[in-house]
């Protein structure tokens, strides 16, 4: 799971239900090197160095891609756009480049008026389709496209009959995944008992991994199950993690719902202390998160100190400038 399927707006559920994870870059020269700049603690820095690669080598399509990410991360989507539009360019067949690009034009869609967000919503939808045509394997883009199918009113191309039919073609690669998807298509139809349903079996084929532990609490959480959703999380912290980002997307399920804020601090802190940092997990989010936390208990000098450690990381990361403004005042 990734910070974004915890989230409820109509627009970043078309891209970010996304971001489920680290991916490999797929790259014959040396991938690994610009992947590890994505788990970097430091976004400040993975940037300079990743923007001195471009430099150097303006063709570089990878480079390209993981600018794109970095900025992704940071919420500016003109240069997340623009470094993802050079990435698809330079390598058109690239099925993640083509993702990329349609998850940075989902984020500025959230952010602009009604009338620019319709025109990039088409541009989402063309991209996350064309991800799909490129790469039959690309199972994150075919999550990507059937929750634009499952969220998106049919006017602007929502089509959940192709949304279950995306989870049939997953489930010969990724039986969990094609629970997970059915999951949210049974949610969204209003059947929450065959969601529930859904999302347990994710757990189980999945072999009990944590993060899909926080799916179904996160489940629990739009349906007003509250208690369910903490005991889900609960359950979530004794189970199989496949990297530390169930103990982030738990503690923001908290969050959001405004329950036991001691454990979502504890979680944040524990995936913090790991330096084992998801993609779509970054430290400075994490201590922004944990600021928020703090500031809502009334701790402003706790969360001014954890709004600065997100800043010194990435300071570029206008919520947590302004968040420090506010306690500060």
């Amino acid at each position: 799971m990734s910070i974004f399927r915890s989230l409820g707006t109509l627009v970043l559920l078309f891209i970010l239900t996304l971001a489920l994870g680290a991916r490999t870059l797929g790259a014959p020269d040396a991938p690994a090197t610009l992947q590890s700049l994505l788990h970097t603690a430091n976004l400040d820095s993975a940037l300079r160095d990743i923007d001195a690669r471009i430099r150097q080598d303006q063709r570089n399509a990878q480079a390209s891609n993981v600018a794109c990410r970095l900025y992704f991360q940071v919420e500016n989507w003109d240069e997340a756009i623009r470094a993802c539009e050079k990435a698809a360019a330079l390598d058109s067949q690239n099925s993640e480049f083509h993702e990329w690009l349609g998850r940075s034009y989902g984020l500025k869609a959230e952010n602009v008026g009604a009338l620019r967000a319709f025109t990039l919503v088409r541009k989402v939808k063309a991209e996350f389709e064309r991800a799909v045509s490129l790469g039959s394997d690309n199972v994150m883009a075919h999550a990507d496209l059937a929750e634009f199918y499952i969220e998106a009113p049919s006017f602007m191309g929502g089509d959940k009959a192709k949304a279950r039919k995306l989870a049939e073609t997953v489930s010969n690669r990724d039986a969990a995944e094609a629970h997970y998807m059915l999951a949210r298509l049974e949610e969204k139809l209003g059947a929450r008992n065959k969601a529930e349903s859904e999302f347990k079996s994710a757990i189980e084929t999945s072999g009990n991994l944590a993060h899909y532990w926080v799916d179904l609490a996160g489940f629990y959480r739009r349906t007003g199950r509250l208690n369910d959703m903490e005991a889900t999380i609960n359950t979530a912290r004794e189970a199989r993690l496949s990297d530390g980002i169930a103990l982030f997307d738990g503690a923001t399920v908290l969050l959001q719902a405004g329950r036991n804020f001691p454990a979502a601090v504890e979680m944040f802190r524990q995936y913090l202390s790991s330096e084992k940092f998801a993609e779509d997990g970054p430290a400075f989010l994490a201590h922004y998160r944990l600021g928020t936390l703090f500031e809502k208990q009334g701790k402003s000098q706790d969360a001014a100190r954890e709004y600065r450690a997100a800043l010194a990381l990435a300071s570029r990361y206008r919520p947590a400038q302004d968040a420090l403004a506010r306690v500060s005042r």
